[in-house]
């Protein structure tokens, strides 16, 4: 079996397919998801879609891009993680590459996420873009390694996937590493242990070959395990008892609530 550890399936163009969506899990082995926070007002439809079946969880926070919104506060997201369906905090993160300017308070909501964690002991969905050693380096600050968690959608470097790593971060794979130009993220995926990684649709967006430009599902999560067991030259199963086996070790909330 699969899980699909990042996706956005509470978005409208998947969430009127919930049925659909959750019929072709089944078909695909696809056992799990995790519907990913992005933002707080949209928050109450991500908890909605994790409460509409027993193999969906929740998140979370507000992502890195949400500019001129209520700033989370470490109280209001450590309340809200209380409901037992929540098993992360997040996505949060930086990503320098679609703004621009002074972007402190980026990184002051990312540290916020991080003291939310700590006090919860949920472990943080990490979204870095362009961005990578402040990222790596508020992680350090703030202590990151007392909860772990995951660099979502991975696309940086060996070296950055190592020094997340050592902080106890497990590293996840998108639809990105199926296609023909990402070589150097293909090279990470064979370097990655395979007790250290995730896989993800990120859906809608990122569909994996052969979907790609399409809108994306978590069903096709699968089709990221076989790509990396091609590229690691080991049996498609080892791919997904791993990964599944990680999910579950952690976000042990959900290891309760499955």
């Amino acid at each position: 079996m699969f899980v699909d550890s990042h996706c956005h399936i509470n978005f409208p163009e998947l969430a009127e397919r919930r049925e659909e969506l959750l019929a072709a899990m089944a078909e695909n082995r696809v056992s799990h998801a995790l519907c990913v926070s992005v933002n707080l007002p949209e928050w109450p439809s991500v908890i909605a879609m994790a409460e509409s079946a027993p193999n969906l969880f929740a998140s979370v926070g507000v992502h890195p891009d949400y500019e001129d919104v209520d700033e989370p506060t470490v109280e209001g997201l450590v309340e809200l993680a209380r409901h037992p369906k929540v098993i992360a905090i997040g996505e949060t993160g930086l990503d320098y590459y679609r703004l621009e300017g002074d972007l402190e308070w980026q990184r002051e909501r990312f540290r916020v996420h991080i003291r939310a964690a700590k006090q919860t002991g949920l472990p943080l969905i990490i979204h870095t873009r362009s961005a990578s050693d402040d990222t790596i380096r508020i992680l350090r600050e703030e202590g990151a390694d007392m909860v772990g968690g995951v660099m979502h959608c991975f696309t940086e470097s060996w070296q950055v996937a190592q020094a997340a790593m050592e902080l106890g971060f497990y590293i996840s794979f998108s639809g990105i590493v199926t296609f023909k130009k990402a070589e150097e993220l293909k090279e990470v995926a064979k370097l990655v242990p395979l007790e250290r990684m995730l896989i993800e649709t990120d859906s809608p967006y990122l569909a994996p070959m052969p979907f790609r430009g399409k809108t994306n599902q978590p069903a096709w999560v699968r089709h990221v395990g076989e790509h990396i067991a091609d590229l690691r030259g080991i049996p498609v199963a080892e791919v997904a008892e791993a990964t599944t086996a990680n999910f579950f070790k952690l976000f042990a909330r959900a290891q309760a609530a499955a």
